[in-house]
């Protein structure tokens, strides 16, 4: 088991992770009697982040029960009561903050910049919970029955099984978890094996807080190193809700499995996302939020710029100024100052990059910058971020690759670029720049872009936690963070209250 020591304060090195016993974090988290383990790789260099023991059938078994356990006492805690853990939590988080943010980069490969943006989308969400604490509003609804009375309330909904990606390691676990918590609900977490030194770290913040209250249990952890123990989740009966978070065909599983149960799902799965640039836009806007779009992360967020379609009459200007700040982009060692971009997550990531650069190339597109592997850069897993022109019959245009792979097409109109961007099978983030208000309301009306995201005069990633987050068609159909995202996590009861001295039924019926 690793551990992350908080009172750092000049970031992350060897001694900051050092072991403990099994068990060592309470009887809902960590403990392991089955002696197996997995080990998180620095996609940087190769380097040993963390080993982290993997739970076995008895500990999910005991963390399920236990979580439960304290599911009964802890949705009797009043909501705003519930806010104020949930602040705590949150400022813990901002005590941490670059040590954390440190971690992610050194565990996933995002630039520093990135690693603490993370860490304050756990804050974020964290303020915003609390914040809904005092606003799980029910409704009155007008009775047709004399001295009748209707409302609508919520109740805490019960355990919630969370599963998230490697390129997110903790900020969609915060974005479920907080709210959750304060809706009454308790957490089980499945985080990717890629990232699991990050999610130990994270929790184990959070049940600290929680410990001072009497329920560690709200926040629960459960290491694997494949897909076991997260199938056991999704098919269990006691876990009400799951939230996942990776690709359209893990997303189709879980729909599957929890369906097959009556149960329900929040699904964040993947992004073909477009960028769509017209003749009157404000192209050094366009090349600055293509480039953010396609590169952070290196290319590795379901919110990723994958296309760009930019009108022919300014094609070869876009793609000469895009092609400029491309080459300017500098990649290596994400913590180090200056660097834009980190590595790939990991070996099989820069395969399928190379694979699918061979693959556009056989069927005629040109490569304008990039599309090499870098060499020399120790045994980390760095690409060359790469333009690709193409036309809009290409294959891998209704593919998402986790690269960062950008194929430029031609489009004669804004109609085109929104037929290119809705004929994709995913649904999940989308752009226009434009300066004419016809073109902006065509893309956001009801006959415009298909996304669950539509963004003006900006790329397709970066979403802020007061927004739904989410997409549509084998993006899932699910909504993270926002407006009335708290629904979900919750079960709705309309009460039916007679204060009156007869029996009036509903629709004039009489029965006597």
């Amino acid at each position: 088991m690793i551990f992350v020591e908080r009172d750092m304060k000049d970031g992350f090195d060897e001694a900051t992770l050092k072991s403990i016993s099994h068990g060592g974090w309470g009887k809902t988290a960590y403990s392991n009697d089955g002696g197996q383990s997995v080990r998180s790789i620095s996609p940087s260099d190769g380097s040993l982040v963390g080993e982290v023991s993997v739970a076995s059938e008895s500990n999910y078994e005991q963390v399920v029960e236990d979580s439960i356990e304290v599911f009964r006492e802890w949705r009797k805690v009043p909501a705003p009561e519930r806010g104020a853990l949930v602040r705590e939590v949150g400022n813990a988080f901002r005590d941490s903050k670059r040590q954390l943010g440190e971690l992610v980069s050194r565990e996933v490969g995002k630039i520093r910049a990135e690693g603490e943006g993370e860490i304050q989308e756990a804050i974020d969400i964290a303020d915003f919970a609390v914040g809904l604490s005092r606003q799980l509003y029910g409704l009155i609804i007008q009775s047709e029955r004399l001295d009748h009375r209707m409302i609508e309330q919520w109740h805490p909904l019960g355990p919630v099984g969370v599963i998230t990606a490697f390129n997110f390691p903790v900020a969609v676990w915060a974005w479920n978890a907080m709210i959750a918590a304060v809706c009454g609900d308790v957490v089980i977490w499945k985080p990717s094996a890629l990232a699991p030194v990050s999610a130990v770290a994270a929790n184990s913040i959070a049940r600290e807080v929680a410990k001072k209250y009497d329920f560690e249990g709200i926040f629960s952890l459960l290491i694997d190193n494949g897909s076991v123990l997260g199938q056991r989740l999704t098919g269990d009966r006691r876990i009400p809700l799951i939230s996942a978070t990776g690709s359209c065909e893990m997303g189709r599983s879980v729909a599957e499995i929890v369906g097959r149960r009556l149960g329900r799902c929040i699904l964040e799965l993947g992004g073909n996302n477009a960028v769509t640039i017209l003749p009157d836009a404000d192209l050094d806007l366009a090349v600055s939020g293509v480039l953010f779009g396609a590169v952070g992360t290196a290319g590795q967020r379901c919110t990723s710029v994958r296309r760009v379609l930019v009108h022919e009459a300014i094609a070869d200007e876009f793609t000469s100024r895009l092609k400029k700040v491309y080459e300017q982009v500098r990649i290596g060692d994400p913590l180090e100052e200056g660097v834009l971009m980190g590595p790939l997550i990991n070996q099989s990531a820069v395969e399928k990059y190379s694979m699918a650069l061979r693959r556009a190339q056989q069927e005629g597109a040109e490569i304008v910058c990039g599309g090499n592997v870098i060499q020399g850069k120790g045994s980390g897993n760095f690409v060359e971020p790469t333009l690709v022109r193409t036309n809009r019959k290409l294959s891998l245009l209704q593919e998402e690759t986790f690269a960062p792979i950008v194929y430029l097409v031609s489009i004669k109109s804004l109609d085109e670029a929104i037929d290119i961007n809705n004929e994709v099978s995913q649904g999940l983030s989308s752009s226009l720049f434009s300066r004419n208000m016809q073109a902006v309301e065509r893309f956001l009306s009801a006959s415009g872009s298909d996304c669950g995201i539509a963004n003006i005069n900006m790329g397709t990633s970066g979403a802020e936690i007061g927004g739904a987050f989410g997409g549509e068609k084998d993006t899932g159909g699910g909504r993270e963070a926002g407006t009335d995202s708290w629904k979900q996590y919750m079960r709705r009861q309309t009460c039916s209250i007679n204060y009156g001295n007869s029996m009036p039924l509903a629709q004039g019926i009489v029965f006597s």
